[in-house]
């Protein structure tokens, strides 16, 4: 029997979650599935241990209940209480509830209504305008979820590059431990850090492609294997992520790690370089006539070429091999470069950790501040904080700030309301050390209206941070109509930074406008939009952005000393 991967866990119970909702079971339960699906998601370590370990009621939010529910799925590989779920629906209702804007309240209505119990029969019955006249539908509802289906087939395949690269280090560190392995690495779109991927590309330097081979079709979760040959071997995942593994000789490995970590346009800029150097490049090796050119690492195959190593984020064909002949090419952040962060929620909005608790994650990670930012009160979804509540938070941020230790600095994260202001009086505002303003309602609005309304919001003198700026949600959600050129121009006018939100649904800055950004003088800060522990360690995802924009420390708030944050805030405000 497979066991399942932490991925596959947390979607069945995500999935029960729903299905508990759409039977109108006591709305607790739901949420409580939902919970564990998320701990689930973002728990360290191996699942299967925890499980063997009995410690899995240790985390949060999975009591005794769930904690056997998950025992059963992780051993068996299936889940009776999920099957029992499913056979109560029609086959493939709850792929409905993969739509945007279709919640299971509307799901129930269609199916309840007009039959509807696939996405098939969803895409036909608004194709035949069936939905313009059902309540609570009607015509615009009806084109949405039409653009809703078209986005969801162009997604289908794809996965978030966190949950991509988690697995793939996992695979990679148990093969580096295999005998006949001396070098593997992660390669492909998931080493130059794209924010979405189709499947994960590893190279390895082995003695024996063979054993090497089966040692990744070996794996529990393998669900099917696609190729197994002398170089290469490919498998589909339980969870649907292809791993393609590729095994080469030490001496070939370089050269190989080069060529398959791409991109295709990059590769082809070197090829095309190489040939004007009279030498020939490929995935074997660098060749003048006959005779091979031995390079040890990347680094070497570059300066053959007489280029500067360039960051596997950067190789995109966008400018990277002009600057790396001209020696001009950016000294990209590290994580070890942040002193802390900014946008990170507690209990008193939709967080689940206290001020104590952050306080102290933070102080692990060596940080040396932290920028507290609940909701809004118009957040009422979050349990936005009112005027009261904001006061009292402050007085507990003080008390912790006069024990000393890690500095949290007082933020809010404001709903940018439908025309621009923000939402809090000015003498409230006034009391933040900062202010991020974001968007987070009136997603359809014309792009002149959407424009108009961050402007108004840039030009308010306590805006600090504009956060997660086109509003997109990865593989979910495309972000809204908004002249972009006009907002970075009045960001930097107003010396308003620019959020590149780390939350790995988001990734928002987008890496191609972060170097745009970046020459016209803009200010970035990566945030993680915590709203647990765990979440804060998606920063390293937002430098992993940062680095593809062409940042460096210089270009980011969150580089900076508490003192000189607290510095600047300060200057800003005079």
């Amino acid at each position: 029997m497979k066991r399942v991967d932490k991925q596959t866990v947390s979607h069945i119970l995500e999935e029960i979650g729903l299905l508990l909702e759409l039977k109108g079971e006591n709305p607790f339960k739901s949420r409580a599935y939902r919970r564990a699906a998320r701990t689930i998601r973002t728990l360290p370590g191996n699942l299967a241990e925890r499980v063997a370990a009995g410690t899995l009621d240790e985390a949060p939010g999975i009591g005794a209940a769930l904690s056997e529910k998950i025992t059963e799925l992780v051993e068996t590989g299936t889940l009776a209480y999920h099957t029992e779920l499913l056979v109560s629906f029609p086959p493939g209702f709850s792929e409905l509830l993969t739509i945007a804007g279709l919640g299971p309240k509307k799901a129930k209505i269609l199916y309840d209504a007009l039959g509807i119990a696939s996405v098939g029969e969803l895409e036909y019955a608004c194709q035949e305008n069936r939905l313009a006249d059902l309540p609570g539908f009607g015509a615009k509802t009806q084109e949405k979820l039409l653009e809703g289906i078209a986005r969801r087939r162009r997604y289908q395949g794809r996965f978030l590059f966190p949950e991509a690269l988690e697995i793939a280090e996992g695979i990679r560190a148990d093969l580096a431990k295999h005998p006949a392995v001396s070098r593997v690495a992660v390669a492909g779109s998931l080493r130059r850090c794209l924010e979405t991927v189709t499947d994960a590309d590893l190279v390895a330097a082995v003695s024996d492609a063979e054993t090497a081979g089966a040692a990744l079709t070996g794996r529990p979760e393998v669900a099917r294997i696609i190729e197994q040959g002398p170089t290469k071997t490919a498998v589909q995942l339980e969870g649907g992520l292809q791993i393609d593994l590729r095994c080469v000789d030490e001496t070939v490995y370089p050269f190989a790690l080069l060529h398959f970590t791409g991109s295709k346009e990059h590769n082809a800029a070197l090829r095309a370089r190489a040939r004007r150097l009279g030498l020939t490049l490929n995935e074997y090796g660098l060749f003048k006539g006959n005779k091979s050119l031995p390079c040890r690492d990347e680094k070497e195959i570059y300066a053959a070429l007489g280029l500067a190593f360039i960051a596997p984020e950067l190789r995109e064909d966008r400018g990277e091999i002009a600057a790396a002949e001209a020696g001009e090419l950016p000294d990209l952040v590290s994580p070890e470069e942040l002193r802390g962060v900014f946008h990170v929620h507690t209990v008193a909005s939709d967080g689940t950790a206290t001020l104590e608790e952050l306080t102290a994650a933070a102080a692990e990670r060596g940080w040396q501040y932290l920028g507290i930012c609940d909701h809004s009160r118009s957040a009422h979804y979050a349990h936005g904080l009112e005027v009261e509540r904001v006061r009292r938070q402050w007085q507990e941020i003080d008390a912790l700030n006069e024990a000393g230790g890690v500095r949290l600095f007082k933020g809010i994260e404001t709903d940018i309301l439908a025309d621009g202001a923000l939402d809090y009086p000015d003498e409230v505002l006034a009391g933040f050390d900062f202010v991020v303003a974001s968007i987070h309602s009136y997603f359809q609005l014309p792009e002149a209206e959407q424009t108009a309304r961050l402007l108004r919001a840039l030009e308010n003198p306590y805006t600090t941070i504009l956060g997660h700026l086109t509003g997109r949600l990865l593989l979910a959600r495309d972000g809204y109509a908004v002249d972009l050129e006009a907002v970075i121009a009045a960001a930097v006018r107003r010396k308003v930074v620019l959020e590149l939100n780390a939350n790995p649904h988001r990734l928002d800055l987008d890496w191609r406008l972060l170097k745009q950004a970046r020459d016209a003088g803009v200010m970035i800060a990566i945030n993680p939009d915590a709203h647990d522990l765990k979440g804060l360690d998606d920063v390293r995802y937002g430098v992993g952005v940062a680095r593809k924009g062409w940042l460096s420390a210089g270009d980011i708030l969150n580089t900076r000393s508490a003192a000189e944050v607290a510095d600047w805030f300060g200057r800003r405000r005079s």
